[in-house]
């Protein structure tokens, strides 16, 4: 296995990799057609095992502080993607890629990592066995059908019905909104601290 820097003509590899790494997770439905691009700079990295691209990590970074990330202090980088292909899990490649991305991410002066995850524990466990602190969380909430909608929009005279809505809630009801919905899900934010 060797880790590199994404290529332009990775997209296909990298977007089944990342398809295939999301199916049995609560972000199951985050499909994606094409590769984002960030409005900051980034490390996108691909580890490749017989010309196959088997994991990915995706992290925007910082310019000036709390342009993107929002727990630390300092210069931060968003890992917005870790996936591992499946088929290869288990064998130390989200480890390995993390660890580049951690090399790259000291030669630029990063005082932090964040990353935020939904429910998933063996993916808390993951980022705690690397160093991460959970600092932070909260639902994102799926409505969907007539009854749950009707929670969203009743009294509400609008002339388009939706059909379906994921939203953030942020207070303090965590539990209640849980028993509200039939799909609800804590995001979590962890935190690696670099700099000391």
């Amino acid at each position: 296995m060797h880790v590199r820097t994404y290529q332009k003509t990775d997209e296909q590899g990298w977007l089944r990799c990342r398809v295939l790494a999301f199916l049995n997770t609560s972000y199951f439905d985050n499909v994606l057609i094409k590769k984002e691009t960030y409005v900051n700079s980034s490390i996108e990295l691909v580890a490749i095992i017989d010309d196959q691209i088997v994991g990915l990590l995706d992290l925007e970074y910082e310019e000036s502080d709390h342009t993107v990330c929002t727990l630390g202090t300092g210069r931060g980088g968003m890992i917005w993607h870790v996936a591992i292909h499946p088929d290869f899990r288990r064998r130390g490649i989200a480890q390995t890629i993390l660890g580049e991305a951690l090399k790259r991410a000291d030669k630029l002066g990063l005082a932090y990592l964040e990353a935020w995850t939904r429910d998933d524990d063996w993916v808390h466990a993951w980022y705690e066995k690397q160093g991460f602190t959970k600092r932070s969380s909260y639902l994102h909430v799926y409505a969907e059908g007539a009854n749950e909608m009707d929670r969203w929009f009743d009294g509400v005279e609008i002339e388009t019905k939706p059909q379906f809505l994921f939203a953030h809630y942020l207070g303090d009801e965590k539990e209640q909104i849980k028993q509200s919905f039939q799909r609800v899900y804590e995001c979590s934010g962890y935190v690696k601290t670099l700099l000391d």
